[in-house]
Parts: structure tokens; sequence; C-alpha cells
């Protein structure tokens, strides 16, 4: 930027600060004849129309200035700004979506966001982005008092949501779990007060339902799946179809960790969009991929003869893991312990090993096991070759008939409260 459009630049910003809008918008097309589109004089001029309430003029000028410059934040922020001013909730969206794409821990972005949200009658989505709100300003020193009372107002929020939330499940569920037995009543009921905040459950390490009282095994015994053997007579066919599909055509295979833009360096970074660890799915949180699952019928066959958890948008998932040579996958947990997650061995070179919770065993080809992925777990390949495992899901086995089907009623009337939020936003 040249020094005459920055002296015109602040000439503009200090006129508009004392009340001379006109000398202001005079000196910033000047800025404009000398440097066409740019996004500092754009943003002034928006800030001008902002002032008017002229919001038609304010939104040309802050979508031009965050096309200019679509990597700052706060363009995208002073264009929701404008968009709101005319009602336009849609707009509001597409600019906070793009602000939280640029940076997902920008507070303000989350706090606007929760509140179009809110305004929408999206409380799912509205709870969820001020929980996100909430943990951001969680550090914050010498806090202002407006922000003190924005979030003070969010936690209510968000307890009053649960508190719906709660009632429109328990009031679905009643009948069935009034039908249940004593011990699924108590564990089903022990699991609902733990979802909705009513009491703790020091086991596990779930980032979604946790289901109380189940043994908190690291590797389920084996006589828990009687199908197991079954199983394992297929891996030749198994691994011939994967081999023959990866041949192929690639396998469909896609990296496995995929992150949303704007998501912070993390554990996950150095995998992200990357084929150290790739996947390909047959199914995915219960959706039949036909492609893959066509290259492969004797490995659909196997899976379709097991007892597996078919829960919409949810179970199963099979997959064929990849792990390259030299790749190493960080410790984590999983989702739910309502479910256990199988591991067939296909292809393991020697130097590839599996840690659960205190635990780490050596994968062997054809010698299938199952484990509670809620439990701290990590995965290394030290080898000079590809990794591969066929990984899918099933109910955990501690879990009753009784109990898997109060879950698939839980989690459809989940979605049914979702639902009733799509429908008032469309």
């Amino acid at each position: 930027m040249d020094e005459t459009v920055i002296r015109l630049l602040q000439q503009a910003g200090d006129a508009r600060r004392l009340g001379r809008t006109a000398e202001a918008e005079a000196l910033l097309g000047h800025v404009l004849v000398h440097q066409p589109n740019a996004p500092q004089a754009l943003n002034l001029l928006g800030l001008i129309a902002l002032d008017r309430q002229d919001f038609v003029n304010a939104i040309s000028h802050f979508s031009g200035a965050a096309q200019s410059d679509p990597g700052e934040a706060a363009l995208w922020m002073n264009l929701a700004s404008a968009y709101r001013g005319i009602g336009d909730a849609s707009g509001e969206r597409m600019a906070l979506d793009r602000a939280l794409a640029v940076d997902q821990c920008n507070l303000m972005a989350q706090i606007r966001m929760a509140q179009l949200q809110q305004r929408l009658g999206e409380d799912h989505d509205a709870a969820s982005s001020w929980s996100k709100a909430l943990a951001l300003a969680a550090g914050l020193r010498d806090m202002p008092p407006t922000l003190a009372d924005t979030l003070a107002e969010a936690r209510r929020y968000i307890s009053d949501h649960k508190a719906r939330f709660a009632e429109f499940i328990e009031t679905g569920l009643a009948a069935p779990l009034r039908s249940a037995d004593a011990v699924s009543q108590r564990r089903f009921q022990a699991c609902l007060d733990r979802e909705f905040g009513r009491r703790t459950i020091h086991q596990n390490h779930c980032s979604g339902l946790h289901y109380p009282f189940l043994p908190a095994d690291e590797y389920f015994d084996r006589h828990h799946f009687p199908w197991m053997a079954q199983l394992e007579a297929k891996t030749d066919a198994i691994r011939a179809e994967f081999l023959a599909m990866a041949e192929r055509d690639g396998g469909n295979i896609r990296p496995y960790v995929r992150q949303d833009p704007g998501t912070p360096q993390n554990k996950w970074t150095e995998l992200d969009g990357s084929l150290d660890w790739g996947a390909a799915f047959l199914w995915e949180y219960g959706v039949r991929n036909e492609v893959v699952c066509a290259a492969c019928p004797q490995t659909v066959a196997a899976l379709e003869a097991l007892p597996r958890a078919d829960i919409p948008g949810r179970a199963p998932s099979a997959f064929f893991s990849l792990l390259k040579p030299k790749s190493h996958i960080p410790a984590h947990t999983g989702v739910t312990n309502t479910r256990a997650i199988v591991h067939l061995p296909l292809i393991v070179p020697p130097g590839c090993s599996f840690r659960v919770g205190d635990e780490t065993r050596t994968w062997q080809e054809g010698v299938a096991f199952a484990f509670d992925d809620t439990i701290d777990h990590e995965a290394w390949n030290e080898s000079e070759h590809l990794r591969v495992v066929l990984i899918f899901d099933v109910w955990n086995p501690h879990l009753s008939l009784a109990e898997q089907a109060l879950l698939k009623q839980f989690y459809a009337k989940a979605d049914a409260s979702k639902a009733q939020d799509l429908a008032r936003r469309i």
C-alpha cells in the first residue's frame, strides 16, 4: 500500500470519527481511484452506510471488502450486521459461516451465530453455538459487563433448552420405559439423567451418549461374539476384494480425518486431509456406499450376516482402515460406549501395534477382536509397508435387547426434535 493511500485512509477515518461523513466519502473515493477494491476503503464506506442505516449500500461495500480480503473475519462480521439490518437471515448466516471458516475461535462470531439461531427457533444449533461461545470465553479476564450479561443469558438459555429437550424425550419414552424390565429401566434412566446433566458417571470418555454401568472393558471378552470365527473364516476373501478394489480404482479411499475450515491446530492437524490414515467406507453412519459395496460383495455378505446396530444416521459404520508406513494415530476416545468396535486385521506387517487403555497388542492377520473405543486408544505403523484393517461397529454386548430398543427410540426422538427445528427454518 503506497503512502498516498495510507494517508487518505487515515484522513477518511479521522473525518468519520468527527462526523464529517461527506468529506470521509470523498477521501475514500480518491483511495479507490488509486487502489480499486481496496478492502479498507470499502469497509469504511460500509461502516458509514451502516451508521446511516443504509443497509443495502452497506451490504454492497462490505461484500466488496470481504471478497477482496476473504481471510479477514471482521469484514464478514460487518457484512453479517448489514444483512441483519434488512432482516436477511440467510445472508447473515452465510457471512457468519465465512467468519467462522476463517477462525472457529472467534468469540463474537460464535455469539452472533448463536443469537441468529436463537431468533430463528433453531434450538439445538443455538444451544451448541452458545456452548462453544461459553467455552471460548472461559479464559477471559476483565470481561466487559455487557459480555458477562450476554454469557449469563446464554447459560440460562442452554439450561432451559436442556430441560425442554429432556421433557420431550422422556414424555415420548415413558411408555416403552415402563414396559422394560427393572434392570433396563434403572440403567436407561441413568443414561438419560447423565445425558441431561442430572448426574455424573465416573467412567469412560465419550464425546456423545454415555450409557452408565456398562463394564469399562478395554478389550471385550471374545465369548461375547460367538460369530467371530465365522467372520475370520472370510479373511482371505475380504482381503482379496480390498486389494482388487484398491488396485483397480483407488478403492474410493479418502482421508479419515477431515476437519472443518477454521479449526484450530490440534492433535489431528497432521492427519487432516492426509491419506497417511485413509478409509474406504462400505457404510458410514448408517449410509451404504454402493460403489464400495458393489466391489466387495463377499465382504458385504459377511458383515450383513452379523448382528450389527441399525440406527438411521448413526450406525452401522464399516470401512477398510489404511495406515501408511511410519504413521501414528494419536491417542483419542470415541463417541459412545453403547457400541463395540471390531477389528479384523487383513494386512499387518511387523512393527504395527494398537493400544487401548494400558494394554498394547500386535494385530494378527485374520484374528478379530473387539474393544471399547471410549477408552483412550492409539495405533502405530512403524514398518515400511501398508497396514489394512476392516473396522466396524456392533452393539456393546452388555446391553440387553430391551436397552438396544430403547436407545433406538431415544435417537429417533432426538432426531424428531431436531426435525422440528428444521421445519421452523423452512
